[in-house]
């Protein structure tokens, strides 16, 4: 047994700067290189610009602007100002700022003195300087060491403010970049929440006179049942309207800060706006058949908001100081007296609602019988089935590795059994396909449950109810990289976006990458995802290397499989942009063939051949788009 002496030596205390580089994760979430908008680079400037904002919200300056090259941003507000004497202090001293003295920022988003600082700490360069009153103050800083500093205050014609400059570190952050449209929506958000204030984006300005009605607004992807109901009391605004789809989508706000996950006041929101319309109508409505396609947000102001977590993605807070009153309670009042006006004086919205929660009613008697056959079945399939081979670890328990938790839906046994022989069998479920999954495009919720595949993986899946059941994280489409493969995937997308939309919005559907080729020689194995990395291969390897082109997954053996599906995993996530109708995209890739499809087809498919003339493709197109119009009327 080794020798591990445990001394005073082994007891190590860090400085503010090395635990928040040691730790980042603690304070901005994941890392990431920029290509997705929850990522840590985006977490830094949201940091730099909730101080901005929190001037503002306290009636110093009405314009921030903002300017970035995707590598460097530089933030310059018109607010007060640090005060020139505790500039390093704010920069550089953990659990240090104003936010503290409630007097001087009340309903604040920053409270602990964490975020300016841990910004700094994870910047390469992180440059301060603020302008008070005719005097500024400037310092440098690297890696949260200061660089070069001004010892005393110098004189200045600028307007009050603060300007921060920073480059996140490339030694953390690996080739990163700061993509426009995420930071972009990120100042549209602002703008939202804060009406009157202007953020101008490398020149371009953004600002809102509607509040969450605009937001809304911009978010929806088609045209609405009625015109959005936009309700404001003091500390909370709501707006909400319904699709004719399923599911259901949350923008939710606290003090200015997108609580992605939700908390209390979106809770809260769910629960009384069902109760609001019980009320209303004299009727017991589900809470399924209100809620059904409403796309809502909700922000609420808090003294001393709790979050679940620094990078605020989720309020904790259950009451509303300084009354203590419960968010719940504040929430359930608030619409009870203003949507019940509202109904009152709006008979149209009325009815375009009471149509909408009938017509979901009606629909959900129908599948009772149905549900009650299929729930039998899937009881029976717990044990007899083998499509799935479940993990130990699930995103619906407490277990440390929920978040680990991935389902792999693959094609076929062979496929499967490779996967299932490599994978990680703590947090890795592997679901296997038999043949080709039903188009469902324009079908109802009731085919989920007389489709025994369709019902199996919503099984699976645990997300009958709503999504807060997900047994997994991460839900990844693992199918060939050729014209069927590429078919089935088309069809599961379809499948997950016609009735459980919000798992593609909360980001948890992803396509499985795997590689096209293996290049090797005596020494050295290389797996290519294209021909780019292929060629490169071919060139570090030297004269004549094997070259095996992998036709199927089912052709790659479990000894290799592990290194796909391991710690270098290659994950594509299936999104919907904000604009973007769910029924046009069905319509688009599942509706009645057409050229556009094709040639949308022939541009992203990764041939079997290296070669495939136009001609070949567009056959291949044709006959895998003529066979989604073939399914579809077998289905009618």
């Amino acid at each position: 047994m080794a020798d591990h002496k445990y001394t005073a030596d082994s007891v190590k205390s860090l400085d503010w700067k090395e635990h928040i580089r040691l730790r980042p994760g603690m304070y901005i979430g994941k890392l990431g290189d920029g290509s997705s908008d929850d990522d840590g680079i985006y977490v830094l400037l949201k940091e730099v610009l909730d101080n901005c904002i929190d001037e503002f919200v306290m009636g110093f300056g009405k314009t921030i602007e903002v300017e970035c090259d995707g590598q460097t941003v530089s933030v310059r507000d018109f607010g007060r100002g640090i005060p020139l004497a505790k500039l390093m202090d704010c920069a550089s001293k953990i659990n240090t700022g104003a936010k503290y003295d409630s007097k001087a920022f009340k309903k604040s988003v920053g409270l602990n003195g964490v975020g300016i600082k841990a910004v700094n700490a994870l910047s390469g360069q992180f440059d301060i300087q603020a302008f008070r009153e005719g005097k500024t103050r400037r310092i440098e800083f690297s890696q949260g060491k200061v660089v070069k500093q001004d010892r005393k205050d110098k004189g200045s014609s600028e307007e009050d403010g603060t300007s921060i400059c920073f480059t996140p570190d490339a030694a953390l952050f690996k080739k990163y970049r700061f993509r426009n449209e995420y930071a972009e929506r990120m100042m549209r958000y602002y703008t939202y929440l804060n009406k009157g204030l202007t953020l101008k984006y490398n020149g371009k300005s953004f600002r809102s006179k509607n509040g969450l009605r605009d937001l809304l607004q911009e978010n929806l992807s088609e045209e609405p049942l009625y015109p959005i109901v936009h309700l404001e009391g003091p500390d909370i605004e709501v707006a909400f309207t319904h699709l004719d789809q399923y599911g259901e989508e949350y923008f939710s706000f606290v003090n200015g800060q997108h609580t992605t996950q939700g908390g209390t006041h979106q809770s809260a929101f769910r629960e009384a706006v069902v109760k609001t319309v019980r009320e209303f109508t004299k009727k017991n409505f589900e809470p399924k058949d209100v809620r059904g396609g409403i796309v809502a947000a909700i922000r609420g102001k808090v003294e001393e908001p709790v979050f679940e977590s620094q990078t605020k993605t989720k309020l904790g807070s259950l009451t509303v100081a300084p009354k203590g009153e419960s968010v719940r309670l504040f929430v359930g009042n608030f619409l009870k007296q203003k949507l019940d006006n509202y109904l009152h004086k709006h008979p149209e919205t009325a009815e375009a609602l009471l149509e909408k929660m009938n017509r979901s009613e009606h629909e959900r008697k129908e599948l009772k019988g149905i549900q009650k056959l299929a729930r039998e079945r899937s009881k029976k399939s717990k044990v007899h089935n083998r499509k799935l081979r479940d993990c130990r670890a699930h995103l619906n328990t407490k277990d440390k590795k929920r978040f680990e938790s991935t389902l792999f839906i693959t094609e076929g046994d062979s496929a499967s059994g490779s996967i299932t022989k490599a994978r990680d069998v703590v947090t890795q479920a592997v679901f296997s396909l038999k043949g080709k999954p039903l188009n469902s495009f324009s079908l109802t919720r009731k085919v989920v449950y007389e489709n025994e595949e369709f019902n199996l993986i919503q099984a699976a899946l645990g997300i009958e109810e709503e999504l807060e059941d997900l047994r997994y994280n991460k839900v990844v489409i693992a199918t060939d990289a050729d014209v069927d493969g590429m078919h089935i995937r088309l069809l599961l997308i379809t499948f997950f976006l016609q009735f459980f939309p919000e798992l593609l919005r909360e980001g948890h559907l992803f396509v499985l990458q795997t590689p096209l080729f293996r290049v090797r020689n005596k020494k050295t194995t290389i797996y290519c995802y294209d021909d780019a990395e292929r060629e490169a291969a071919m060139k570090k390897l030297g004269r004549n290397p094997e070259i095996t082109r992998f036709k199927g997954l089912g052709e790659i053996s479990p000894d290799e499989f592990k290194h796909f599906i391991g710690e270098d995993m290659r994950l594509d996530p299936v999104r919907i942009d904000a604009n973007e109708s769910i029924k046009g995209m069905l319509k688009f890739f599942m509706g009645k063939n057409t050229p556009e499809r094709q040639q949308y087809i022939i541009r992203n498919l990764r041939y079997e051949h290296d070669v495939v003339d136009d001609e070949e493709a567009e056959d291949e197109a044709t006959e895998a788009t003529d066979e989604n119009r073939e399914t579809a009327s077998e289905a009618a």
